[in-house]
């Protein structure tokens, strides 16, 4: 058995497995001892291609791409046909924008892993001004694929970004969805964040209630 050499100079022991094949073989005359020997590395030849398919196929394995959970409420059709289309699409959601970021921001970014056939960035449907979301439209499947490995979870604007499947965009989908113009999120959102218009609406109408009690 070739053992491996380990930390420090020292020799890793061999598997239980080649132990227990060295100690059969001792114990068979010659001829039947060649036989066998040839059959257990028969074994052990078997055994490493076992290991080395199974790592091959969790590096082929690539859950950046698979389609998540999520679904679009809104959509006009049934669960089936929508997760046919994201299973086909080449259009990505991208959430957690800064409402500063620029359309040629994203652009730059997203060009780096394929050719952009589109992007639409997220408009608050009162203001019509950004409100932190963006789709991006590929003319491929696979360059949008590479944006979900790669680009997932990567900062712009100094902020990280996700990435999830879009069904594909439709008119009207630009527009935030929350109660006052923008995303639902930031209706109920309880911290400050400068990128996205301080603190979340109803935050912002409670304390401005509470101003405008203590005066």
């Amino acid at each position: 058995w070739g053992c491996a050499r380990g930390k420090r100079g020292s020799w890793s022991s061999p598997p239980s497995w080649a132990t227990e094949t060295g100690e059969l073989l001792r114990r068979f005359p010659g001829e039947q001892r060649s036989s066998l020997r040839w059959s257990c590395s028969l074994r052990g030849f078997l055994t490493v291609c076992l290991i080395m398919s199974v790592k091959l196929n969790a590096l082929h394995s690539d859950s950046y791409i698979e389609v998540s959970q999520y679904r679009d409420q809104h959509f006009k059709g049934n669960r089936y046909e929508q997760e046919k289309l994201l299973k086909q699409s080449n259009t990505l959601y991208v959430g957690n924008l800064s409402f500063y970021t620029t359309e040629e921001q994203v652009h730059e970014l997203f060009a780096k892993c394929g050719d952009v056939k589109r992007i639409i960035i997220g408009l608050d449907k009162v203001k019509k001004t950004a409100c932190g979301f963006c789709f991006v439209e590929y003319y491929t499947r696979g360059d949008a694929e590479n944006a979900m490995r790669f680009v997932n979870g990567t900062r712009l604007d100094d902020r990280i970004i996700r990435t999830d499947w879009d069904a594909g965009f439709k008119e009207g989908r630009q527009y935030g969805r929350g109660k006052s113009g923008g995303q639902v999120r930031d209706e109920y959102r309880q911290d400050y964040d400068p990128a996205r218009g301080g603190y979340g609406k109803l935050a912002q109408q409670q304390r401005s209630t509470e101003a405008r009690n203590t005066f």
